[in-house]
């Protein structure tokens, strides 16, 4: 298995209940950082949800990679913000 494999499509009860749309792999190593852009279906509505963020590490051990750590962003405002700051930081 590669970081290119790496996926957080989950799926349960024959739906899939995370779907991922689109991921970025922002550093290879012993640990790996992936961005992936998701939705979550919504039983209610039966039908997927707003787009979804998070950043995930995963550590490299006997040839698997292992989850460590994650940070969500739950939705395309808190995105914006996030991306404002980082980019006000940087041009200071």
């Amino acid at each position: 298995m590669t970081a290119d494999d790496l996926s957080i499509d989950f799926e349960e009860g024959g739906i899939k209940t995370t779907r991922q749309l689109d991921k970025v792999i922002l550093s290879k190593g012993a640990w790996t950082t992936i961005m992936f852009r998701y939705q979550n279906w919504d039983f209610k509505t039966e039908s997927y949800g707003e787009d979804k963020f998070t950043i995930r590490r995963y550590q490299k051990r006997n040839g698997e990679y292992v989850p460590r750590s994650k940070f969500n962003i739950t939705n395309a405002k808190q995105a914006k913000m996030i991306v404002e700051t980082l980019q006000g930081w940087i041009d200071d």
